[in-house]
């Protein structure tokens, strides 16, 4: 079982950064690894929603089967952390999530910018190597790609 986690201060309000996470569909725009998201049913937004994320990690490619578990879009003003947990039920299962919490209150109490983590605890197939794969391969090979891919969202949310 692989426990992975990346951060990432972003120069945006919680809300700014949901308006970008929120399309999961988009998610493509700043996943390097994410190469197409198909949904399964007509949801497309919430808990409850199902999907099929097409990923390439190298040389290996599989879908990655999703199902939406957490959807709460974040109120800085009100004190609500934004989170969107999944559910993987495909040849890699487990469960991820992102936190969007507000930082940095400026001089007026308004919130600025936002903490976006990343946590996934995944369980590897034999073929991927099980759980040694799953330690080797969380640590040295997703831990950077999620790394960069939170570097993409960061650009793409400031230069908006």
């Amino acid at each position: 079982m692989a426990g992975i986690r990346v951060a990432i201060e972003i120069d945006a309000t919680p809300e700014e950064v949901w308006q970008v996470v929120e399309p999961v569909e988009r998610h493509v725009d700043w996943m390097h690894d994410a190469v197409a998201i198909r949904f399964t049913g007509e949801q497309t937004r919430g808990v409850g929603t199902d999907f099929l994320c097409d990923t390439k990690v190298g040389p290996i490619k599989l879908v990655d089967h999703m199902h939406i578990t957490e959807w709460v879009p974040p109120d800085a003003a009100n004190g609500v952390t934004g989170v969107m947990g999944v559910r993987h039920t495909g040849m890699v299962t487990g469960s991820g999530r992102f936190t969007l919490e507000p930082i940095d209150p400026s001089a007026d109490g308004q919130w600025r910018r936002t903490r976006f983590v990343w946590q996934e605890t995944l369980v590897f197939p034999w073929w991927l190597g099980g759980p040694l794969g799953a330690a080797i391969g969380g640590t040295l090979v997703l831990r950077p790609i999620w790394a960069r891919n939170l570097r993409g969202l960061r650009t793409l949310v400031e230069s908006r």
